[in-house]
């Protein structure tokens, strides 16, 4: 958080607590950022959508997006807002595999983003690289849309960017630097994967009949 202060010195922070056991909210209030408590844990779509839907109702024409697993570095949100700033895109990504990224992840994981980058390449015309990655930044136009019904309230992943791209945003990919994740257990973790590929492929599948 003061990293993302450092870099956006202007910019509102918030983080949302999705249930958490321990001073989340408490070290994000010290750090000077909003925060949003979920009375039990919603899960990763339902999180970010919180921050959505509060995004919405204050008026911001910007979102920047982060996990908070300590792997997104802070200093690159200049380069995902960027776009949104000069009117390029609707959507940027940080993707962890542009530039000559030495990111790497695991051998499950890196098939799995392979994968899907296949799939929302195919189905949007357009190359995509990352489309798992958690590092975004979003135009005000959507923003509500994020804020509605339409967005996925457990991975909003691969399915999502096939359902924008074809309501016709613009989408962008530029590469950020990541750092491997140290946590041993993550959303990504134990039979979450499999659960995760049955989820999307039914998504894509609805999304190519609507």
């Amino acid at each position: 958080m003061r990293a993302a202060r450092r870099a956006r010195p202007g910019a509102a922070l918030l983080v949302v607590d999705d249930g958490s056991r321990d001073d989340t909210a408490g070290v994000a209030r010290r750090a000077g950022a909003a925060v949003l408590r979920l009375p039990y844990n919603l899960g990763y779509g339902a999180a970010l959508q919180t921050g959505y839907l509060w995004a919405s109702r204050h008026g911001f024409q910007a979102v920047a997006q982060m996990d908070a697993d300590g792997q997104h570095e802070a200093g690159d949100l200049g380069r995902i807002l960027g776009p949104l700033e000069r009117g390029k895109a609707d959507l940027v990504i940080g993707s962890r595999y542009l530039g000559g990224s030495s990111y790497r992840g695991g051998a499950v994981r890196r098939l799995g983003s392979r994968f899907f980058a296949a799939l929302a390449s195919l189905f949007t015309g357009q190359r995509l690289t990352d489309p798992t990655s958690g590092f975004k930044a979003v135009s005000g136009a959507l923003i509500e849309v994020f804020a509605s019904r339409v967005y996925p309230p457990d991975y909003p992943d691969a399915d999502l960017l096939i359902y924008l791209k074809r309501r016709g945003f613009r989408l962008m990919e530029v590469p950020v630097r990541m750092r491997p994740n140290s946590k041993p257990h993550t959303m990504h973790s134990g039979w979450r994967p499999l659960y995760y590929l049955a989820k999307v492929m039914l998504s894509l599948f609805l999304n190519l009949l609507r």
